[in-house]
């Protein structure tokens, strides 16, 4: 199961996630979000990062070569479009994607037909201002559906206390988490970090919904 621990702002942080198993850690590069981390700042953190572990640049709605030329500063491994890029949008770019899809009431299946296969989703709670980090929870029994057919993340409020819960639900390739480990915005907290990774391994290797994947 593949764990990505997101809103990193400091190195001590990222360091504990990485240390704790977790495969990515997410730095959110939009500056409307109260974990936004000046580029500059992520470089410093992900050249400590142990080569085990992908550095992932969070963007919504930016310039290509916006997105383009951070991922090259920092040495990000994948980058993760939160907003409404288009297909075309996603072809100009050479890192891998992680596109977020907003599932919420009246979400179906057709939103995720035209994103190219190649893309990883990642499932979050629909909200036109946050673009993720909401702490609230999506539908599990659709987001089961969606990870059938494609590979998966899923997030949206999980936390140490129902992340297993939610594994067993939707069979997701992977988890996204910030909020639900955090003491404050950006800020992570040791032990819920610890319980969540906890958590996860708990599920065992049979949770992995990577028969769904690409």
């Amino acid at each position: 199961m593949w764990v990505k621990i997101c809103g990193i702002t400091r190195r001590e942080d990222a360091l504990l996630a990485a240390g704790l198993g977790a495969e990515a850690i997410g730095f959110v590069f939009w500056p409307a979000s109260r974990r936004f981390i000046r580029p500059i700042e992520a470089k410093a953190i992900a050249r400590g990062l142990p080569a085990s572990v992908t550095a992932v640049g969070v963007f919504v709605d930016q310039p290509f070569e916006h997105v383009s030329a951070i991922a090259r500063l920092v040495g990000l491994g994948a980058v993760q479009l939160h907003g409404y890029e288009s297909a075309e949008y996603c072809s100009h770019l050479t890192a891998p994607i992680i596109k977020a899809v907003a599932l919420g009431e009246g979400f179906r299946l057709s939103a995720i037909a035209n994103l190219p296969p190649a893309l990883t989703i990642l499932l979050d709670a629909a909200d036109s201002s946050m673009h993720g980090g909401t702490g609230r929870t999506i539908d599990w029994t659709m987001a089961n559906q969606v990870a059938r057919t494609r590979r998966t993340i899923l997030a949206g409020g999980l936390t140490p206390a129902n992340v297993a819960d939610a594994i067993r639900a939707v069979r997701p390739y992977g988890v996204d988490v910030s909020s639900g480990v955090e003491r404050s915005p950006g800020v992570k907290y040791k032990d819920r970090l610890r319980r969540f990774l906890e958590a996860v391994r708990a599920c065992g290797a049979g949770a992995n919904g990577d028969e769904g994947a690409d």
